[in-house]
């Protein structure tokens, strides 16, 4: 029986993801890579809805698509995995990069200085290209590390023969709270300068937490039991989280060093991905007609929302062309409308919907 609840927390999540990077595009804590403050406020105290969400909604993408990858190898070979992963992912997070997702790049350099600085500095147009063409991974990051994951999890699969998930599935509630120690132990190792968002070990262990504990329905039904104090414990950590960082400390950067290395950090990822997971669980386990649509656009709404987002931010925000809420008005429509609308166009075109959104015609 299909798991209704995982593809409403995707596409749920993927709605907070568009609403998150509207307010990224524009926040006024410093957070580089959009245009930053447009405003007149002293405070821009809508942005605590940034510090509210970050640290939660991408683990738990993890953990859904660790429980999704159990789900699949339950009913197909390795090798259908190994396939299908790389076509979903690692197709459109390289080949799509030169085929379509350089207008990201463009975009995201053009909201800097970074035309000009490279020139200036002597590096050669082939490589500025280069540059260019990186710069419009953006949100694609998820499926690079998704895709590397899976590889690892395959390699797992052949080491461990299954007694990881039968140790899993009998995970008591009290083990699903000390879980958290590993993942504050992951937050410290293996992230990247620059380009923090590659947390190798930090979503390492959401991914393999959802395949081998959370794709259990011994663990998911011990898990709908404390739905209500999982979902306190989370909401009150992340007030915490976003009263201390945005408020107490002035809008510390809660994507960088050393906040998102934190132990409250930690916690925010940790149990604000349970509360959702347990809650969806328990409470939004079906479908109708607008949740089914909605979880078969969500894929090209998080691959293409956020070139609407940057596209209204460069022609208006960046030039003052229209006051801050139309900015932000129109960065929040064009989100919806370039991930929706880029979705149904390029999905009927041959070879563009394979390099860019992982589609093989039958």
């Amino acid at each position: 029986m299909r798991r209704h609840y995982l593809d409403n927390i995707r596409w749920i999540t993927v709605v907070i993801v568009v609403l998150y990077h509207v307010l990224y595009m524009y926040n006024a804590e410093g957070i580089v890579g959009g245009v930053g403050k447009i405003t007149n406020l002293d405070v821009q105290y809508y942005d605590i809805f940034q510090y509210f969400v970050y640290p939660w909604f991408m683990p738990l993408l993890f953990i859904v698509a660790g429980i999704s990858s159990r789900i699949y190898l339950d009913k197909h070979s390795d090798k259908d995995f190994i396939s299908a992963r790389t076509l979903k992912l690692l197709v459109p997070s390289t080949i799509g990069l030169f085929a379509f997702q350089f207008i990201q790049g463009y975009i995201n350099i053009s909201l800097g200085t970074a035309f000009q600085d490279l020139p200036a500095m002597g590096v050669p147009k082939p490589v500025i290209f280069l540059i260019m063409v990186a710069s419009g991974s953006g949100v694609l990051w998820f499926m690079h590390l998704l895709w590397l994951y899976s590889m690892v999890l395959i390699l797992l699969r052949k080491i461990e023969k299954n007694r990881l998930l039968e140790l899993g599935a009998k995970t008591p509630i009290w083990m699903v709270i000390l879980l958290y120690l590993p993942v504050w132990g992951a937050a410290q190792i293996l992230n990247t300068p620059i380009v923090v968002v590659y947390r190798f070990g930090f979503y390492f262990v959401f991914f393999m937490l959802g395949y081998f504990v959370f794709s259990n329905d011994e663990v998911m039904e011990k898990l709908k039991k404390y739905t209500w104090g999982f979902m306190l414990f989370g909401f009150l950590l992340c007030i915490s989280f976003s009263v201390l960082y945005f408020l107490v400390q002035k809008g510390k950067n809660y994507a960088d060093v050393p906040i998102n290395r934190g132990p409250l950090f930690a916690a925010c990822a940790y149990f604000g991905s349970l509360a959702v997971l347990s809650g969806m669980a328990r409470y939004l386990d079906f479908t109708n007609s607008f949740f089914t649509w909605m979880s078969k656009k969500s894929f090209g709404l998080y691959v293409f929302h956020y070139l609407g987002i940057s596209s209204m931010a460069f022609i208006f925000a960046k030039n003052r062309l229209l006051p801050p809420l139309a900015c932000y008005m129109l960065s929040l429509v064009a989100g919806f409308v370039f991930g929706y609308g880029l979705y149904e166009i390029i999905s009927r075109i041959p070879f563009f919907r394979w390099a860019v959104l992982g589609i093989k015609k039958k």
